[in-house]
């Protein structure tokens, strides 16, 4: 998502790092983000306020000790953008017995699917929903959404020669009758809003007293999504809007204008196909994206969700010892790909996300180098050390890879093992051996200076805050003071 405009802002920031900001070009930049902006579909009402509002704030600042004039005018841009898409809770009113959500939405948003995905989405929360089919209209919706019940294992509620507000009232009393606490009302879309669609579903509204209303958009229509859902907000107390297919968006326009449009509130985005795909609305998140700083903790929660913390302690526990086999490995590289594409994950990586649609990253390399572990014997993937040149090229022509590529894995992971053995085993078992180990991955770490520094770096909103927290004199000040105490001292001796 926002491919384009990602781009465009990292070539902005690119120049703007490298020169000294006055006035003129301040102006000179908010121009090039207007073009930017406009080419991403961003409305241009919306456009001119954001633009004013970074004006206004990025020439009254004074600036901070020790940051860059030009990074704390990209601060600026970041925090203007994630108040232009926020605030907003991405929570759901849960009321008891039943609470009641009614989807509405055009045809072809993908409302259907967004249903499903909202009930995994509350499943995981330790809900139990029940999904209704309300849409009559459009052939095979009722049956589509009985296969992606089946695939969730959510229960779906149809009738026959029904019409949908009656349908709908059924499955509340349907729901509390099989102690089911959620309803998900799927009702009909149309290819545009007519009197009759926007009729029945006001009629639904009335009927059932929904608590949340949610409005299904596809982000791939750009600007037609932004009027459709201002259109639809005129006749529904709408409580929020999800974005859908914003992974097949590089403009992404609709997420920035459609909150400050309609003044509600985008709860969840779609980036995917899988039932899995929809993510909690993050203002913030999402501006760091969109400027190529990556989503960090976007990217922790999706590993929570396939890792515990126990899970956790103990992959911690063998990669700190001789115990970690290919079979640990491979059963990480499981978990990875469970929280979806690696192109993804990789957007997410501050310093990293702009640049990621010019790397060759493919899950067809993940895929591979699976193939080759599962080409190995149970001796194999235990001891690696017994692989011989006769091994590694059945392990190749088993696994359709070549020979260089099993030499390349074996390598790197006998590396990394070797690394983490030191780091662990040095001073046995115990806490003395705890603390030796830790004295030694120090040691290991400090051939990494300033990694952490570098990473705060990439992120403007935390190099400021950083400035804004320290109290001490800057490095420039430092060094003045320095120099003019040797310049005295100089003095002082010719006297």
């Amino acid at each position: 998502m926002f491919e384009n405009l990602t781009k465009r802002f990292s070539d902005i920031w690119g120049r703007v790092r490298t020169r000294k900001l006055s006035e003129k070009n301040i102006k000179d930049t908010l121009r090039e983000i207007r073009v930017a902006l406009l080419e991403a579909d961003v409305a241009l009402p919306v456009v001119k306020t954001f633009l004013k509002s970074v004006e206004e704030k990025a020439l009254g600042d004074e600036v901070i000790k020790g940051v860059n004039p030009g990074q704390q005018f990209i601060d600026t841009v970041y925090h203007e953008l994630a108040a232009l898409m926020g605030p907003v809770d991405p929570g759901i009113e849960l009321v008891k017995p039943v609470t009641v959500i009614l989807m509405a939405g055009l045809q072809g948003s993908g409302k259907t699917t967004t249903c499903a995905k909202l009930a995994v989405n509350l499943k995981k929360k330790g809900q139990k929903p029940l999904l209704v089919a309300a849409d009559v209209q459009r052939p095979a919706a009722i049956e589509q959404l009985r296969v992606l019940g089946q695939q969730i294992d959510v229960p779906v509620f149809s009738e026959e020669a029904t019409r949908p507000p009656q349908i709908c009232q059924h499955a509340i009393r349907e729901a509390a009758d099989t102690n089911r606490d959620v309803v998900i009302l799927d009702t009909a879309g149309r290819l545009h809003i007519d009197e009759e669609m926007m009729h029945e579903v006001r009629e639904i509204a009335h009927l059932t007293k929904p608590h949340e209303v949610f409005l299904v958009c596809d982000a791939m229509v750009g600007q037609d999504a932004v009027r459709s859902a201002s259109e639809f907000n005129e006749q529904l107390e709408l409580t929020g809007v999800i974005l859908t297919k914003l992974d097949g968006d590089a403009r992404g326009g609709a997420a920035l204008s459609v909150k400050s449009v309609t003044g509600k509130p985008i709860k969840f985005v779609g980036v995917g196909e899988r039932v899995e795909a929809l993510e909690e609305f993050r203002p913030e998140g999402m501006a760091q994206r969109i400027l190529g700083f990556g989503d960090v903790v976007s990217l922790v929660e999706k590993a929570r969700e396939v890792v515990s913390e126990e899970e956790a302690a103990k992959i911690q526990d063998r990669l700190l010892s001789a115990d970690f086999t290919f079979n640990d490995f491979l059963d990480q590289l499981r978990k990875v790909r469970q929280m979806g594409p690696f192109k993804d994950l990789m957007k997410m990586v501050p310093g990293i996300g702009a640049h990621v649609d010019e790397m060759e990253l493919d899950d067809g390399d993940l895929g591979k180098v699976e193939a080759i572990i599962y080409s190995m014997t149970k001796k194999e993937r235990i001891r690696p050390e017994v692989l011989n040149t006769q091994r590694r090229d059945r392990i190749a022509r088993g696994s359709g890879s070549t020979r260089a590529d099993v030499d390349d894995l074996v390598r790197q992971f006998t590396q990394m093992k070797k690394m983490m053995e030191q780091m662990g085993q040095v001073g046995g078992r115990g806490p003395l051996g705890k603390i030796k180990a830790l004295a030694n991955a120090k040691k290991q770490l400090a051939n990494i200076p300033g990694m952490l520094n570098k990473l705060a770096e990439s992120d403007p909103a935390m190099r400021t805050q950083k400035a804004k927290k320290s109290t001490g004199p800057s490095k420039d000040e430092i060094r003045k003071r320095r120099k003019k105490e040797r310049k005295n001292r100089r003095r002082a001796r010719r006297r």
